[in-house]
């Protein structure tokens, strides 16, 4: 996978150039201070676990933004399984480049692998179902492009991206509304034609209310496993059925068996641990 130029250009480059203006304030002291002059540099990836790489064009641009001859070589891709000790790549270019980006290149790549390591894992507990795992909008500010990439890197697929992008009635949206009905009848009202309309309900009446009210995906959102069994049969069809809530690792293989058609985890950006990846070996070159 790889981000598109344009949405590199236009949505990513403003966020890692704001990452890194809030590294270096005014210079790198340490870096000016052991190198006051240009000299080209390298300096080797390496990977520190086993996981799912992810965020390379991010790791690079954090270096091409500072100086736009620097260059990376992969010996990987986005979304390649890797080993811990492996040799994902190299970086060169002014060796004071390399030491003021490095932290920033390696952030978004440690952080962006660990997702999709985590993702990996998830997605893999619903192997051979046609149902899809879904992410939230519980992502780190600013970061959502890069956390959401690597959601869709690690075999999971992005709920909506913004508030901009879809109906969704959460709860409060519903007691605003004064109930279910209303909620969806006012949605239908003022959202475009091309939305469908999504409503979290946490009871089986709620559940019926949405159906009557002809919500278009159905999220059952904290309920036991017995009331969603129960409520995915009274749906019956009539609209596409989302788990969520408390979704983990370790129940989502029974959530599966409820016959739905997504399973949303908020888990999968929010909680994932990072990757550990390390630039070492750094040395002048001709």
């Amino acid at each position: 996978m790889m981000i598109d130029p344009v949405t590199m250009k236009l949505n990513a480059d403003p966020l890692i150039l704001s990452a890194l203006q809030e590294d270096i304030t005014s210079g790198d002291v340490s870096a000016n201070s052991v190198m006051p002059y240009a000299q080209p540099g390298e300096a080797d990836l390496i990977c520190k676990q086993d996981g799912i790489i992810c965020g390379l064009q991010v790791f690079e641009r954090a270096f091409t933004l500072l100086e736009e001859t620097a260059q990376a070589e992969f010996f990987v891709s986005d979304g390649d399984a890797v080993s811990s000790g492996q040799l994902a790549g190299t970086v060169r270019g002014d060796i004071r480049t390399l030491l003021c980006a490095e932290r920033t290149a390696l952030n978004y790549l440690q952080r962006m692998s660990g997702i999709a390591t985590y993702t990996h894992s998830v997605a893999a507990l619903l192997k051979g179902t046609d149902i899809k795992l879904l992410d939230t909008r519980k992502t780190s500010p600013n970061n959502r492009i890069f956390e959401k990439y690597a959601v869709r890197t690690g075999g999971g697929c992005n709920h909506r991206y913004n508030l901009s992008d879809g109906v969704l009635l959460k709860d409060n949206h519903i007691g605003a509304a004064g109930g279910v009905k209303q909620a969806v009848a006012m949605a239908k009202e003022y959202a475009p034609f091309v939305r469908k309309i999504e409503v979290e309900v946490e009871t089986l009446d709620m559940v019926k209310e949405a159906v009557e009210a002809g919500a278009d995906i159905i999220m059952l959102d904290n309920m036991t496993y017995d009331q969603m069994k129960e409520a995915a049969d009274f749906i019956a069809g009539r609209a596409e059925i989302e788990v969520s809530g408390n979704v983990t690792k370790e129940n989502i293989a029974k959530l599966a068996t409820l016959g739905v058609d997504y399973i949303s985890s908020g888990a999968l950006t929010h909680s994932a641990p990072i990757l550990d990846l390390s630039l070492k070996n750094l040395h002048a070159v001709s």
